[in-house]
């Protein structure tokens, strides 16, 4: 349960003013028709952490647990730097309207997730908790936490919310779980 309270936790937040958030309050701008495109967030980024996380379960099995160790901790302080950089958002991401609306959002999510700081999130959580279900399962609530309102709230909740507050917080958390790691945390657990 752990895995997937802290995957979700991280992931809504790192989320927040991702360029991927961005991509959602453009498609809800552009089609309107935002069950459509809540439906492509979530089938997108089941795929895309689905993948991330055997990626990470296949990492797991690959090193041993003190190199794991090292390489998570260095991994998650990284991720913490990284989620204060903002993003640049590429206008091609929405630009795909030939697919209908879901199919639009299904592809342009997933590509935009690929190699986004969520989906790098998932990998490294999922070699650190060694439970692929619980953290994809708790990665893709993060994400429909944050962008479901960004599609159906758009313009007033940019309007409220200090990004860079958020994003702060997030950086915490992940250099949080990166100096834990480093310091063996969750080693009495076989991690």
């Amino acid at each position: 349960m752990e895995a997937f309270l802290i995957s979700t936790g991280i992931v809504a937040l790192a989320e927040i003013g991702d360029k991927t958030q961005l991509l959602a309050f453009i498609l809800a701008a552009k089609f309107r028709k935002p069950i459509a495109i809540v439906l492509g967030i979530l089938v997108a980024t089941i795929a895309n952490h689905a993948l991330a996380g055997a990626l990470g379960a296949w990492i797991t099995s690959l090193m041993s647990p003190q190199t794991l160790r090292w390489v998570l901790g260095i991994s998650f302080i990284a991720m913490a730097i990284w989620t204060l950089v903002p993003d640049k958002f590429d206008e091609d991401d929405a630009k795909l309207a030939k697919f209908g609306v879901f199919g639009t959002t299904l592809v342009a999510f997933f590509l935009a997730e690929m190699g986004d700081k969520t989906q790098v999130a998932t990998v490294a959580l999922v070699a650190e908790y060694h439970s692929f279900f619980y953290v994809v399962a708790g990665t893709t609530l993060g994400m429909m936490i944050a962008n479901v309102p960004a599609v159906f709230l758009g313009d007033k909740i940019a309007q409220k919310m200090h990004v860079g507050a958020v994003h702060a917080v997030a950086a915490a958390i992940f250099a949080i779980l990166g100096i834990a790691t480093l310091l063996g945390a969750g080693e009495s657990m076989g991690f």
